[in-house]
């Protein structure tokens, strides 16, 4: 499966066009890893649990849309996009979306 963030796949053909797809994940914050980074607000410094939560529900929400492509017979998303916001207090969604698209 092919992903980029621009309208086309460079070198190739879009052939056929599937539509939107999309994948979400919500995420909570864990409460140990919660007083690390409360340290780390006073002392300063990568927030690593958060960036590596982070990384995680990229890789989780980039598969859920990439199983949706494929099931619509889609070998490329175009046009990839992220988004997040908070759903409750210590918890956010982190969401992708795409156009599926058939290249050759």
């Amino acid at each position: 499966m092919v992903l980029t963030n621009i309208e086309s796949v460079p070198g190739r053909k879009i052939v056929e066009h599937f539509g939107l797809v999309c994948g979400s994940t919500v995420r909570a914050k864990n409460a140990f890893k919660d007083m690390g980074a409360g340290f780390k607000n006073i002392v300063g410094g990568e927030m690593k649990s958060y960036t590596a939560l982070m990384e995680e529900s990229r890789e989780e929400a980039i598969g859920r849309m990439m199983r949706q492509a494929e099931e619509l017979g889609a070998n490329a998303i175009i046009n990839v996009r992220f988004s997040t916001s908070n759903i409750a207090h210590g918890a956010a969604e982190l969401y992708v979306y795409g156009t599926a698209v058939k290249v050759e």
